[in-house]
């Protein structure tokens, strides 16, 4: 199982002096500084040799370095330009690697397809910012990707597992369990870190779900969990009407979904808002 060169305080500062970056907090980001942890999200990843990776912050190239040992490729997604030079210098020597400089909430997916393919799965120390965002964006738009394996914050990770009538239960959780569900995932403490978060920190590993619906069903049921979301308060045909009352019968799409309206929203189980998403399809057809 590989480990990284650079997963440690005093190798992760002498790069950043290096390149003039250690007085700086560059984009707010934490770099991973104990090889204990890239070897378990390694392990975790459960990575095929045959199988191309997209990494999305490489960083310095903490983690990338382990990824190009295991996989046939890596395509690293980096936004901070300051970091293209650091990633030059650290990866030299892995010719398995692609670097594309690109925010990683809008890059054109089809970029990251090399020689080989697609990627089929996701390994990443994500920016914290934009975490939720990535992983469900590439869900849902990149059919290829089978698996995602990333750090996250805490409160993101638990989002991303969280079961009916939970606190952390919400529109997310839904929209992402549309397209993959979590499997596992372990914390990860803040002085594995430099410099060390203020916050606490989780790799989560998520696997896609093959759901038989179509993908417009899906994206009408993205909608209505939404609006039973908005007011989360309120009962769910409450929710729903003040929402969605202007172009559909709440009562009637409540009915034909066998969902009792007097519930909050957080109490209803994916299945059951993909239930609401086909009729909100249906009647809207």
């Amino acid at each position: 199982m590989s480990g990284s060169p650079l997963a440690s305080p005093s190798a992760t500062l002498a790069v950043l002096k290096r390149h003039n970056l250690y007085t700086r907090k560059s984009y707010g980001q934490h770099f991973l500084v104990d090889d204990n942890v890239v070897r378990r999200i390694i392990d975790l990843a459960r990575i095929d040799p045959a199988a191309r990776i997209v990494e999305i912050g490489p960083g310095i190239g903490t983690l990338t370095l382990a990824l190009c040992d295991e996989a046939n490729s890596v395509v690293a997604v980096e936004w901070d330009r300051d970091l293209l030079a650091v990633l030059a210098e650290t990866t030299s020597e892995k010719g398995n690697l692609e670097v594309v400089h690109a925010d990683a909430v809008s890059v054109a997916l089809g970029t990251l397809q090399g020689a080989d393919g697609m990627p089929t799965a996701m390994v990443a120390n994500l920016p914290y910012g934009v975490a939720a965002t990535v992983v469900l964006r590439y869900f849902e738009q990149m059919e290829s990707m089978s698996s995602a394996t990333v750090m996250v914050q805490a409160e993101v990770a638990d989002r991303m597992a969280a079961v009916p009538g939970t606190k952390a239960y919400g529109a997310y959780t839904v929209k992402l369990g549309l397209y993959a569900r979590t499997v596992e995932r372990f914390a990860v403490g803040r002085m594995c870190f430099f410099p060390p978060p203020r916050v606490d920190s989780a790799v989560i590993r998520i696997e896609r779900v093959h759901r038989p619906e179509s993908r417009e069903v899906l994206d009408a049921t993205a909608r209505v969990c939404e609006a039973a979301f908005a007011q989360r308060r309120k009962t769910l045909r409450n929710s729903l009407r003040s929402t969605l009352g202007a172009v559909v019968d709440v009562d009637a799409l409540l009915d034909s979904a066998g969902i009792n309206g007097g519930v909050r929203a957080e109490t209803l189980s994916v299945d059951e808002f993909v239930r609401l998403g086909a009729e909100l399809y249906a009647q809207r057809l």
